[in-house]
């Protein structure tokens, strides 16, 4: 029987980065992963096709659309969807096989196969043979991630009722698709497909799109989004969905409860109401991890979970289901295997939508913290008054920051616009060291950039904007 100090069971974000940084601090790792390449649903089936595509819908937008403004004038434009997968699986490959050699430079063993625990320092990996592979170690990992939610009434068939998985391998633009979901993946997806031809019909059950961002943000996206050919059926809730023809015909009913049914026939709907966490047949049972009220793994401050040696880390946890908090995680749980100590900040993980134009928060919204009733001061600048933006002629958004009435110190920032994700790092920066608004208003930000509208929405919470 093989010996390892470290075997982590999956090779997403969580875990290869565990197996990483284990390795890096000395000690002998073994990761176990099924897929037969290594990345997770995040590099292989989630967020990085998903970005290629969406890249690739972006820029035949831009070719039709958008070049003229600037005075690129171009012939007859056609896109190729088959190109358009090519690039989207080059993609794949290249950072799969990234993660690859990162394991042969740190020699980490790659076990492939399902892993399994079978005692709180063995696990069992069965593969495709039936033989079956025991593993000792002195802790043991579990970053097995997430999977589809599924919808009770609504069978995931990869066909004509498919997940994200299935809408990211289509060999064809679907002339009417309905997207069950107003969160991150149903509008990303939704808005490739949109710009791709289809008539995008996105069904919530909740009041706004993407509820767990802040209110003005919700808004903002449905207002822009619409204009981009998404509709939006809001309050609504899917009960049922039947073959009819060659598509699918979808029952609604009022969220509320009060209404008649009703009935939305489409090519292709995508199921995209969220994710669980991945915990099913991995003998949880049997050592006697034991899970949260929510189905998930129950862990302490350490990553440690009810069972001496065993951890868990990413989706499978409490915690925001995101592949950088899983990252985190699994630097934090190797350093504690290893003797150190972990810090985690869970308020502190941005989250980005990445449609055009981007949505990124961190912190918390304006409605939870006068919810909770924290006195706060808010300030908002939006792109349409920034330099770069209007050269970029990308000037829809703004940026907002919440900060403590009495301490001025920033709790929330929110951002609509281009490039929002990569400008949110600036302000997850500012948080974890806990700066004020002022800390931010009076850094010097580089002229002209997008960034710019940081620096006025942190004058703005002291009603002092130089440029508004």
């Amino acid at each position: 029987m093989d010996q390892f100090d470290v075997v982590v069971i999956g090779g997403g974000p969580g875990g290869y980065v565990a197996a990483i940084r284990a390795a890096q601090l000395g000690l002998s790792v073994a990761c176990v992963e099924k897929r037969d390449s290594l990345g997770g649903t995040c590099l292989n089936v989630g967020c990085i096709p998903s970005k290629a595509l969406l890249t690739s819908s972006e820029k035949w937008v831009e070719a039709t659309g958008h070049l003229a403004s600037h005075g690129v004038k171009v012939g007859e434009v056609t896109f190729d969807l088959g190109a358009m997968m090519a690039h989207k699986d080059k993609v794949v490959a290249a950072n799969t096989a990234g993660i690859a050699f990162l394991f042969r430079k740190h020699k980490i063993t790659w076990v492939k196969g399902h892993g399994r625990l079978v005692a709180a320092d063995r696990v069992e990996v069965t593969g495709d043979a039936p033989a079956r592979t025991l593993i000792a170690s002195k802790a043991i990992v579990i970053a097995t991630g997430s999977e589809v939610q599924p919808l009770p009434g609504v069978e995931i068939d990869e066909h004509k009722i498919v997940s994200s998985t299935g809408a990211l391998t289509l060999t064809e633009v679907p002339r009417r698709l309905a997207v069950i979901g107003g969160g991150y993946i149903g509008l990303e997806l939704g808005s490739v497909w949109a710009r791709l031809g289809s008539q995008v019909t996105v069904i919530e059950f909740l009041d706004r799109i993407l509820p767990g961002m802040d209110r003005d943000v919700s808004k903002t996206m449905h207002r822009l989004l619409g204009r981009q050919g998404l509709t939006f059926r809001l309050g609504t809730k899917v009960t049922a969905a039947g073959r009819e023809g060659d598509g699918v015909r979808l029952t609604l009913t009022p969220a509320a409860g009060d209404g008649a049914a009703e009935t939305l026939d489409a090519d292709l709907v995508l199921v995209a109401i969220g994710r669980r966490p991945h915990v099913a047949g991995l003998g949880l049972d049997a050592v006697g991890v034991a899970l949260t009220g929510r189905g998930r793994i129950r862990t302490d401050q350490n990553l440690r979970t009810s069972v001496p040696g065993i951890y868990a880390i990413g989706d499978v946890i409490d915690g925001p289901m995101l592949a950088h908090k899983a990252e985190e995680d699994g630097v934090a749980v190797a350093e504690v295997i290893a003797g150190q100590s972990a810090h985690l900040d869970y308020g502190g993980v941005p989250g980005v939508v990445y449609t055009a134009p981007e949505a990124a928060q961190v912190g918390r919204t304006e409605e939870g913290l006068r919810d909770a009733g924290v006195a706060i001061k808010v300030g908002s600048f939006p792109f349409t008054a920034n330099g770069r933006a209007r050269a970029l002629a990308q000037t829809d958004g703004f940026v907002k920051l919440i900060a403590d009435a009495r301490t001025d110190r920033l709790l929330g920032a929110h951002i609509v616009g281009a490039e929002a994700g990569t400008m949110v790092a600036e302000l997850a920066l500012a948080m974890a060291f806990g700066a004020s608004a002022e800390d931010i208003a009076r850094t010097s930000h580089a002229h002209p950039t997008l960034n710019e509208a940081v620096k006025e929405a942190a004058l703005a919470v002291a009603d002092r904007a130089l440029h508004m």
